[in-house]
């Protein structure tokens, strides 16, 4: 009886240890995208995929037959979500990093647009997800897209030579 637990131990071990080289890398990515840090300094990106991992390793037997990729980017999501929208309580308290792209959009947007953009999640499985009408996905996805695409312009520069005269 030992012999045959430890052997399916063993087992899941190779499993899991397969599943993680095949697909942290991906996952790393989402949860730094997620959080808006950098690629170098993703500290709680790197937080939020070990429990993510953990929890999919904690359920790993119970998978049967659902992919674990799926499994880990929805506990990913809801967690990064839990966190972020309780003013970052699970992922600590630091802003996102200013020098990301998608710092400049909330929480919500950017996981929003992970989820659809980068990940490739349909719209009704984000809404369902996330608890949401499709409606409302899809409106805070384009929001997300236009912000990202046209960001915000700086003042205008001052023409050369102009004086500028007081009041």
């Amino acid at each position: 009886m030992r012999q045959r637990q430890a052997s399916q131990g063993a087992r899941r071990a190779r499993e899991f240890e397969a599943f993680v080289a095949g697909a942290a890398g991906r996952l790393l990515h989402a949860a730094t995208l997620l959080t808006a840090e950098t690629a170098g300094d993703n500290p709680r990106a790197r937080r939020l995929l070990t429990l993510a991992l953990a929890h999919t390793y904690a359920s790993w037997d119970r998978l049967r037959g659902e992919d674990p990729y799926d499994r880990t980017r929805q506990y990913l999501a809801t967690r990064f979500a839990r966190g972020a929208w309780h003013q970052y309580g699970g992922l600590g308290r630091a802003r996102p990093h200013p020098g990301s792209p998608l710092a400049r959009l909330s929480p919500q947007e950017r996981l929003i647009l992970v989820l659809r953009l980068y990940e490739g999640v349909a719209e009704e499985q984000t809404a369902a997800l996330l608890g949401l009408p499709t409606e409302r996905v899809r409106a805070i996805c384009n929001r997300a897209t236009t912000t990202l695409l046209h960001p915000p312009r700086g003042p205008a520069p001052a023409a050369v030579g102009a004086e500028v005269t007081q009041p």
